[in-house]
């Protein structure tokens, strides 16, 4: 990441070239959302293959679940998002906007250095609405606010068609109910034995109030979420718990290939931590609007599935096959938001080549959306056109490859730095002599001529 990118510069690279735009534009957008475009929707797609491929498939220890968006209400009730998911807002007194107020302090820290010394997680609603009235916070537009109060922000709906039939349901605020509502279910129905997890990747919802940060909190957002149940008695949580941050940071730092200077791990404050988790680490990445959490983890205890026994009615135990004992799991939840990690990629792999005057998305050739380009040096040339094609459907199979035609092939090779493609393949007149194309990499320009029958094995060597 360029020292001096701004957020401004990244959002404006995302809608130029196809990777986010805002939602329902032709008809003037809706807040705090966004829609991919086809290079977001291939980023978004290979981040969650890899973490699938890593946190799942690599290990014996894990299975997957697709729960459903909607989920019995009673879920929300056990789970405590009914009676205490919420957010302090408070209102601008002159245009009715609503704001959260942590980020207001926040963003008024950042105006006046020194100017408070706290940490924001850890205020109160009531130490928030003093700090406001001390230092006289106003809202964006310069206007008095209110005093902040609580808002839930679940997002509510209904079941039905007949009026006073109706019932009421609520966008899933988070994944990691539907895991543990189904933990009985992957019991009966797999050979799993503790230590397990169960891993979904899904969507979920919430009504907040959002600072401009583009695609880093939205109303609608992507979650990848790990329950890791275990007996505690005969397994030390705090082991657990570092083995789990570990694979969190090799994931980040080697399979993503983020720069490791751009992270730090947080632990939670005890006023901050939430009263279930005995223990809480945020994975902060250095965003250009700052450090920010990319991935949580908690050891939860025996919270969630108290709660849901209560609630249910329903035995949620293990069954030791050896002593006959039935208990209840504690539970390490580690758990990622997939557009974060999009918008870290897009951050960290973002570099502005001052020499050749280019900008170059540098991500991992196995995260790049495209893996290569293939080009005919001439477009109105069969011969070229149709040996280039031959070559391009060969390594389709294999790769997501683009084709591109357009414009001379400096300016063809610029729009693939820019959009991250890591390697071109060019075919020439020297091609129908020979059968060699060349190959350019983004990130040195170098080229060097490859046999048309080594392409595959030589592509292959670099992206994996």
């Amino acid at each position: 990441m360029s020292n001096d990118l701004t957020l401004e510069t990244l959002v404006s690279l995302a809608k130029r070239r196809g990777f986010a735009y805002p939602t329902s534009e032709i008809y003037g957008g809706l807040a705090s959302s966004y829609d991919y475009g086809p290079l977001g929707a291939e980023l978004l797609r290979n981040i969650r293959d890899l973490w699938w491929r890593e946190m799942v498939n690599k290990r014996q220890d894990m299975v997957g679940v697709d729960s459903q968006i909607l989920l019995h209400p009673q879920t929300w009730v056990a789970s405590g998002h009914v009676a205490s998911f919420t957010d302090p807002l408070v209102e601008d007194k002159e245009t009715n906007k609503r704001y959260r107020a942590d980020h207001l302090i926040e963003m008024w820290m950042e105006a006046n250095p020194g100017g408070i010394d706290v940490v924001v997680e850890d205020l109160s609603t009531a130490e928030m609405a003093a700090l406001i009235v001390e230092h006289q916070i106003k809202s964006p537009d310069g206007n008095d606010v209110t005093a902040p109060k609580e808002f839930n922000i679940l997002f509510e709906s209904e079941i039905g068609v007949v009026a006073g039939e109706k019932s009421k349901v609520y966008l899933r605020g988070e994944t990691a109910q539907g895991i543990f509502s189904n933990f009985k279910q992957v019991l009966d129905s797999t050979r799993v034995k503790l230590p397990f997890g169960i891993a979904q990747i899904g969507k979920s919802f919430r009504n907040e109030i959002t600072t401009g940060q583009f695609v880093f909190r939205t109303l609608e957002f992507e979650q990848a979420e790990i329950e890791y149940f275990f007996d505690h008695r005969e397994t030390e949580w705090e082991d657990l718990f570092k083995s789990w941050q570990d694979a969190m940071w090799r994931f980040v730092v080697q399979t993503l290939g983020v720069n490791p200077e751009n992270l730090r791990w947080r632990r939670h404050t005890d006023k901050e931590r939430s009263f279930y988790s005995k223990e809480t680490y945020d994975l902060d990445y250095n965003f250009p609007f700052g450090y920010k959490e990319l991935w949580g983890i908690a050891y939860r205890t025996d919270y969630d599935m108290k709660q849901h026994i209560e609630h249910s009615g329903k035995k949620l135990e293990y069954l030791n096959q050896t002593t006959g004992e039935k208990f209840v799991p504690h539970v390490i939840e580690p758990a990622l938001g997939i557009n974060r990690v999009f918008l870290m990629l897009l951050a960290d792999a973002y570099w502005y080549d001052a020499e050749n005057k280019r900008t170059v998305l540098r991500f991992k050739p196995s995260l790049a959306p495209y893996k290569v380009a293939v080009f005919p040096l001439l477009k109105n040339k069969p011969e070229l056109v149709a040996k280039a094609q031959g070559i391009f459907e060969n390594l389709t199979d294999h790769f997501t490859a683009v084709w591109d035609e357009r414009g001379n092939i400096g300016k063809r090779y610029y729009y693939q730095d820019e959009i991250g493609t890591p390697f071109c393949v060019t075919v020439d007149f020297d091609t129908l002599d020979d059968d060699t194309v060349t190959v350019r990499d983004r990130d040195t320009t170098d080229q060097v001529r490859v046999h048309v029958d080594e392409l595959l094995p030589y592509l292959r060597d670099k992206i994996r």
